[in-house]
């Protein structure tokens, strides 16, 4: 099984830590391959950043069709360019913020999402209300950490998304904590001790269930609104898309 882990950021680091935390978890015989755009935000904190990083993403599982790719995770909490993703390839594509939540309603009634900054927070809701987890969502916590910092400083991001942690345990009546950046991918064990919660990584949440659909067969469907796109010609820097 060949899944292709794309990290719509173009940030190496982040990129390479995403992949080890993947493999981690990942079947003995499913290969992991982690990738990242050649263009585009090496963080993702807006609606802007997601607009341009789905392009890249795009591209990315455009290349992963030439492979042979069985199935995709998009390792960004925004899942920029899910819907779109699945339109061009009948393998599964599985955001992370989508494959987290789902994951968390099946160990805990209610969670809360701790995630990177203030405005990533009201994305995340929009996310909540539109794959309808609202009602299992208590809050929404943002730890203020620029995506970056959890590459540049690691440690003092750690402890604010733990005291964060630790806050929505004692005052949302929760019983699981989301984490909301695909760059917290290698903390779930550490902040999971110290919160003393069971806390749900997307990266990881989202490859199992990948192996999930590519084992029990299921693929994206090509009937309705995720029906490869018409063909068309595109022009401009977008005009290796068309037809």
């Amino acid at each position: 099984m060949l899944i292709r882990v794309i990290n719509p950021n173009t940030t190496a680091a982040m990129t390479e830590k995403i992949g080890v935390a993947a493999r981690e978890v990942a079947l003995p015989q499913t290969r992991i391959v982690a990738t990242h755009p050649r263009s585009g935000p090496v963080s993702i904190e807006s609606h802007f950043d997601e607009a341009v990083a789905a392009v890249g993403v795009i591209e990315e599982v455009r290349d992963g069709e030439r492979a042979g790719t069985d199935a995709y995770v998009l390792a960004c909490f925004g899942d920029p360019g899910l819907l779109a993703a699945r339109e061009i390839t009948r393998a599964p594509v599985i955001g992370i913020a989508e494959a987290a939540f789902h994951m968390a309603t099946l160990v805990a009634t209610r969670f809360s999402v701790v995630t990177t900054l203030g405005r990533t927070a009201i994305i995340a809701e929009h996310l909540l209300q539109s794959y309808g987890f609202s009602g299992h969502c208590r809050r929404v916590r943002a730890a203020e950490i620029p995506v970056l910092e959890l590459e540049s400083d690691p440690d003092a991001a750690y402890h604010r998304i733990v005291e964060e942690g630790r806050r929505a345990k004692a005052e949302d009546g929760i019983g699981a904590i989301v984490l909301g950046c695909g760059g917290m991918a290698d903390l779930r064990h550490r902040i999971a001790e110290a919160v003393g919660l069971p806390v749900v990584e997307g990266v990881t949440a989202a490859v199992k269930l990948a192996e999930g659909l590519v084992q029990l067969g299921l693929a994206t469907s090509k009937h309705g609104d995720l029906a490869h796109p018409r063909p068309k010609a595109f022009t401009g820097m977008f005009q290796h898309l068309g037809a």
